[in-house]
């Protein structure tokens, strides 16, 4: 019996639908600069954009129902990525630093029916980044101002369901919480931490970091059995258990390791290139993590890696197309959008220099 539940229980991980594995974290460099890493990982091209999203654009929240729901102008503007042809900004930062991510959270997200009671201040849960950035500046503005809104089962046409989702927000200085709708209610909690994976809930993952407590940067001394002397074969032996595949729980293990030993950079524009450096140990290749679903094969993959630099309000990004980092300059962008909605494309194809006769 217990055989055939535990093939049961895999037959049922193998035929569900595929899983996103996104994974967010921060780091703080020397000078106080804060700045913020992510990927986006999707079982198929999400067809992002960047969009430049000026102060004063008057967005409405969707309803189940096609109608309309909370309407507002933004106070800020902002900048990020779309996604899957929606007017929505998934990942970005606003003009006063302040960033907000949002990552699937399939199995644990709930969602209050849309009712003439609530609609005046309803969103579907995608499009709840867009309120955040373009209304708040501090990570406290949006705490205080959760009560006011409600996510509602939208339909996104691309995943056949509401999407459920969970998201993490920084502040410039370094604060970060996460909100998650649970029990068809928002919930927020302090990340002190500034790392975020997917499912299971926030709280899970903190306690689960507790089987991790041996993890340290420092390799492992050397260790004496009666006179036999014992030492690591090489370089890491501190991480030794650190686990490395691509579930959630491992992730965000992985992420709090790397963003808590990391050395802090010098700058906040190191710290930069130091985040990129450490979302490669996120990268998820085409065909390492995939499943078959009614009859169609799925592969996860890291679709964009982008880091927001909360100081000098840049967001760059790298695609599964194209290594190259390119940024978008905030201020820059708002400034060519002249009081336009614009956007960037992001897909390009990655550039291979030959430099076989550049000698030195």
């Amino acid at each position: 019996m217990r055989h055939l539940a535990i093939a049961l229980l895999i037959t049922s991980l193998i035929t569900a639908p595929t899983a996103q594995a996104c994974t967010a974290f921060r780091l703080v460099a020397k000078d106080g600069g804060v700045v913020y890493g992510r990927t986006m990982e999707f079982g198929f091209d999400v067809k992002s954009d960047v969009v430049v999203v000026p102060a004063g654009t008057e967005i409405s929240g969707s309803l189940p129902t096609g109608g309309k729901g909370i309407t507002y102008k933004t106070k800020y503007g902002m900048v990020g990525a779309t996604a899957v042809g929606l007017p929505v900004i998934v990942d970005g930062i606003n003009d006063h630093g302040l960033a907000v991510g949002l990552l699937y959270f399939p199995g644990y997200a709930s969602y209050p029916e849309a009712t003439p009671e609530n609609k005046s201040r309803a969103m579907a849960p995608h499009e709840l980044g867009n309120w955040i950035l373009g209304n708040f500046t501090t990570v406290e503005e949006v705490k205080a101002a959760l009560k006011d809104v409600v996510l509602v089962p939208v339909m996104v046409e691309a995943i056949k369901q509401p999407a459920p989702v969970h998201f993490i927000v920084y502040e410039r200085s370094g604060r970060s919480i996460v909100i998650e709708p649970l029990d068809k209610t928002l919930k927020s909690f302090d990340n002190p931490l500034g790392v975020l994976t997917n499912s299971p809930n926030f709280e899970w993952h903190t306690t689960n970091l507790r089987n991790y407590l041996n993890l340290m940067a420092k390799n492992a001394p050397a260790v004496d059995l009666n006179g036999m002397k014992l030492t690591q074969f090489g370089q890491g032996s501190g991480m030794l258990g650190l686990p490395g595949d691509a579930t959630p729980p491992s992730r965000f293990v992985r992420a709090v390791a790397y963003s808590q030993s990391a050395i802090p950079a010098e700058t906040n524009k190191d710290a930069v290139l130091k985040a990129f450096h450490i979302l490669n140990a996120f990268d998820i290749p085409v065909g390492a993590v995939r499943e078959e679903h009614e009859g169609e094969l799925h592969t996860d993959y890291t679709v964009w890696s982008s880091v927001a630099d909360l100081n000098d309000l840049t967001w760059s990004f790298k695609t599964y197309n194209d290594q190259s980092i390119r940024t978008i300059d905030l201020r820059q962008a708002l400034d060519a959008a002249n009081g336009q909605v614009r956007h960037i494309a992001m897909d390009s194809k990655q550039p291979i220099e030959n430099i076989s006769t550049r000698f030195k």
